[in-house]
């Protein structure tokens, strides 16, 4: 007699993974909300690209992806839909809205934030957005943060020369002149990919020291 099946083998419906298929719908609509939002940035060419090519084609993967997804969900067998708590989308938002009002400046009423160029957006993003789980570590946060953001400097400041701000503004008008700018983008994001790496390095190590090796200190007692 066979045995009972599980929740995902007795399902007849049309929908086989409803998880597949709204985690599917969700990244279509991200992917087209990041076409929407970067409709009107130039999208240059392959010689000279524009700080809209490359959100556009981002958004295209996601969406490509949301499509496989969604899918999945009608020909395969998944997981269904469970229960959520509301920490992971409002941590989540409150990260991009911190990125988005600490890297370029941002009227507020009749305040301004300072600019803080993706130096400082970029980790402070990815150590709130971290924050988003109950398994999150501020070590290991703060490591991701700085690899991440080194990674992002070099790639969209340096090899793309997208117009991005990287530095605060404060720091850019007293630098001007005396440093080139793209040297200076160099500098900083070999600095933190340096500090990133130390301290993954020093985390290893102190992890490694705090483990017991069962097998030895069996035979020692």
């Amino acid at each position: 007699m066979d045995g009972p099946l599980d929740g995902a083998q007795r399902r007849r419906g049309v929908v086989r993974a409803p998880q597949s298929l709204v985690a599917g719908i969700g990244l279509i609509l991200l992917g087209l909300f990041g076409i929407w939002a970067s409709s009107d940035l130039e999208y240059g060419s392959l010689r000279a690209i524009g700080p809209g090519l490359m959100p556009f084609w981002l958004s295209l993967g996601v969406i490509a992806c949301g499509i496989a997804l969604a899918v999945a969900g009608f020909t395969h067998d998944g997981a269904p839909l469970q229960s959520f708590t509301l920490r992971g989308p409002v941590v989540v938002i409150l990260a991009i809205l911190l990125f988005a009002i600490t890297i370029r400046p941002f009227p507020f009423g009749g305040i301004t934030t300072p600019g803080l160029g993706l130096i400082v957006a970029g980790p402070l993003a990815v150590i709130v957005g971290g924050y988003a789980t109950h398994e999150a570590r501020f070590l290991d946060l703060v490591t991701l943060a700085l690899l991440l953001t080194a990674g992002c400097m070099i790639l969209f400041g340096d090899l793309l020369n997208l117009p991005i701000p990287i530095f605060p503004n404060a720091v850019v008008q007293a630098l001007t002149g005396t440093i080139p700018a793209r040297t200076m983008l160099r500098i900083a994001a070999g600095a933190l990919a340096l500090f990133g790496l130390l301290l993954m390095l020093l985390q290893r190590r102190s992890h490694k020291r705090g483990t017991v090796d069962v097998a030895r200190h069996s035979l020692t007692t």
